[in-house]
């Protein structure tokens, strides 16, 4: 099993769906900074391949005031920069098993993201 942390946040679907409204481009960016914040923390905390996996999220806010599935969405980033660093080959049906899991927790000093990625058959 990998352990990744992301310290911080990520921009849930609220921010994609405002800078989206705000300009065409806006929500490409957005989109791209969050998988750019991802892919350096994979790139120092995970020098494996896999085939396909299964993948389990803990969320740790630093306050409760988004909802747990805006939250989630940022979901999209973390699949998308696994298939960038060329931790899984896709992120399609083949490579995911589908089941996720999520839990959320609220830690004000130490907002973080624990990703767990395990290979499955």
């Amino acid at each position: 099993m990998v352990k990744i942390i992301i310290d911080g946040r990520l921009d849930g679907l609220n921010e994609l769906i405002n800078a989206n409204r705000r300009n065409k481009y806006a929500g490409a960016k957005l989109k791209r900074d969050n998988e750019s914040i991802i892919t350096n923390y994979i790139k120092t905390q995970c020098n494996v391949k896999f085939e396909r996996i299964k993948i389990s999220i803990d969320w740790y806010e630093g306050n409760k005031r988004r909802d747990f599935d805006n939250i989630a969405s940022a979901k999209k980033y973390i699949l998308d920069a696994l298939v960038k660093c060329e931790v899984i080959p896709n992120d399609g049906w083949k490579n995911i098993y589908p089941e996720f899991t999520d839990r959320f927790f609220h830690d004000k000093d130490n907002p973080r993201i624990e990703i767990f990625i395990e290979e499955c058959d």
